[in-house]
């Protein structure tokens, strides 16, 4: 396992300059301060960028972009309430409004995900300090759990939600799988139990070493592995 500077310097000589690596890299805010504007988001915010993530996903995202407007103002603004009184007949009436991606599976999974955040505000009080409050050293455990009890957030579903709403998150890119598969540091399928618990072992030796955030850690990854061009605007 390569130290997190090494993975540095080698991305440093691929871009060229400090002042280019860390603009890739930097800045973000602190994790202390991500923490704290998560915990001030409502629940409805976090139904809103799961449903734009289920949505974007295997579609292109800037068609989602133009229309999500649309989607808010159709969805009540993803109030959790409405959404769980909402009959089946309304929502699939709503499914097929043209001015929203026309999706039925889809739609379905606002009011499963509402039903998620809602089970989990009776048990913890708020789904915002329950995410917040989920350590980064095992962030996978909170993919898992979305996974498992919501409706199509698994994959990067979950992680690209998360990271969009302020938790600290890295992503299995395709660069950042080359990475893990080229060092030997997995094996099999990506996402099999035994490479993640690898890759979340990985990321927090590195972070121990850097003090960087997830986050930082796995765009550096990706720009020090493979034929890249990585911007400002995506990993």
């Amino acid at each position: 396992m390569e130290k997190i500077s090494t993975i540095y310097q080698r991305a440093l000589e691929r871009k060229g300059s400090e002042e280019k690596l860390q603009a890739l890299m930097h800045p973000y805010p602190a994790l202390a301060d991500n923490n704290q504007q998560l915990r001030q988001l409502s629940s409805d915010r976090f139904l809103a960028e799961f449903t734009k993530k289920v949505f974007q996903s295997g579609f292109v995202w800037r068609v989602v972009e133009n229309k999500w407007p649309n989607f808010e103002e159709l969805f009540f603004e993803f109030n959790i309430e409405k959404m769980l009184m909402m009959p089946e007949e309304m929502l699939e009436q709503k499914a097929s409004d043209a001015r929203i991606i026309r999706n039925y599976k889809k739609v379905q999974t606002i009011k499963a995900n509402a039903q998620m955040i809602f089970e989990t505000e009776v048990e913890h009080g708020s789904f915002a300090s329950f995410i917040a409050d989920w350590p980064e050293t095992d962030i996978i455990g909170l993919w898992n759990h979305l996974k498992k009890h919501g409706q199509r957030l698994g994959g990067n579903t979950g992680p690209y939600a998360l990271r969009a709403l302020g938790k600290d998150t890295f992503l299995l890119s395709r660069d950042v799988e080359a990475y893990f598969r080229a060092h030997d540091l997995i094996s099999g399928g990506l996402t099999s139990k035994t490479s993640l618990n690898s890759i979340q072992r990985c990321f927090n030796e590195w972070q121990q070493q850097s003090g960087y955030s997830l986050k930082e850690i796995s765009r550096l990854i990706a720009l020090s592995t493979g034929d890249n061009y990585i911007t400002l605007d995506g990993e």
